[in-house]
């Protein structure tokens, strides 16, 4: 008897250097959970469900030759990613060469040029979860603030966003040392500094450098991209990485459906599961029920995008077309703003929703 052949679904996460590895990991976990349910439930009409990973390790060019690869495979979808600039470029060779593409994790608005149908994304919109933390930083008595910013249109789209809200001083970290990101702080009257920048470096040098600056004690750190959220920042930065407050993707309260994934998430990863790990669970289980559902057929994929309709971890799941967004657009996953506890640097404290 002849085994079926495999639905292919082609997945991108940064897995190296110099891409954010862990949340790649987590990505990952979240990707091959589902789609080993999916196998477990009969597979895709009988056919199991492959994932053809590919490691982006934060290379746009490395992603478009990836995805250039995969859709040379024949696989039916894209899916993953979670650095912006490199789901861009992702996005804009699927769109190009007519392969549809789920994006999990990137935030950035423009994730393509011009609008396309091939593209859709579960993460929300940069512009609408950095104008919560807007709201956030405000409403916590922070009017003027400081970014410490890295060279980079995700960096730079996210001090637009700030900046339409609040007072900001830009700190250029392509000349300043942490210990210069210091003395700018003892004296521009900013009462908050943001770390709009990469991790593990330059992040984690730069607050230790203002945790331990006796100048800076009342000065509030804060990361929108998330750094905090995974299990390696604290391993580095230990209690100096908590009361940090940043943007993550999950609601107050997990379902039934969310509650047992992060059960098998957290066993998968020998660690709590990230807002990311659930995205890349939610990533497939969508496209598992447009294959069932719409077929292989990968402009028949593409056009099923408005008719989705599925319960994910984190709420039930609807792309639509959304002002200033170019791609089918999940609207909106929940938002947090959250930090670690300061006794209890394992532990999160929801400090804001939107």
């Amino acid at each position: 008897m002849n085994t079926p052949s495999s639905v292919r679904i082609g997945a991108l996460a940064p897995l190296t250097r110099p891409g954010w590895a862990e949340a790649g990991r987590h990505l990952l976990a979240g990707l091959e959970l589902a789609a080993g349910e999916v196998n477990d439930a009969g597979g895709i009409g009988g056919r199991p469900l492959e994932l053809v990973v590919r490691d982006t390790a934060a290379d746009p060019r490395k992603a478009a030759a990836a995805v250039d690869e995969l859709a040379g495979m024949g696989v039916a979808a894209v899916a993953g990613e979670y650095h912006s600039v490199v789901a861009r470029a992702a996005a804009a060779r699927a769109a190009a060469l007519g392969l549809p593409f789920l994006c999990s994790s990137a935030v950035l608005d423009a994730l393509t040029e011009q609008p396309t149908d091939w593209v859709a994304r579960l993460a929300p919109a940069q512009s609408r979860g950095w104008r919560i933390y807007a709201d956030f930083l405000r409403g916590a008595g922070h009017s003027r603030i400081a970014v410490a910013a890295q060279p980079s249109v995700y960096w730079a789209s996210g001090a637009g966003i700030l900046r339409e809200h609040l007072t900001v001083i830009d700190l250029d970290m392509g000349t300043l040392a942490p210990a210069d990101v210091c003395d700018e702080l003892a004296g521009n009257g900013a009462t908050a500094l943001l770390l709009l920048v990469g991790h593990p470096d330059p992040a984690v040098p730069i607050v230790k450098a203002v945790r331990s600056d006796p100048r800076l004690s009342e000065i509030m750190i804060g990361a929108p991209a998330g750094q905090p959220e995974l299990p390696e920042w604290v391993a580095l930065l230990g209690e100096d990485g908590a009361a940090i407050p940043f943007l993550r993707y999950l609601p107050e309260r997990l379902s039934p459906l969310g509650a047992r994934v992060e059960t098998a998430l957290r066993e998968r990863l020998s660690e709590a599961p990230s807002f990311v790990a659930f995205e890349g669970y939610d990533t497939v289980t969508v496209l598992a029920d447009v294959l069932r559902t719409h077929g292989v057929d990968r402009s028949r994929i593409a056009a099923s995008w408005p008719h989705v309709a599925v319960e994910g971890t984190r709420g039930q799941i609807r792309f639509s077309r959304t002002p200033g967004i170019d791609v089918w657009q999940w609207a909106w996953p929940p938002i947090q703003v959250a930090d670690r506890d300061p006794a209890e640097p394992g532990r999160f404290r929801i400090l804001h929703t939107g």
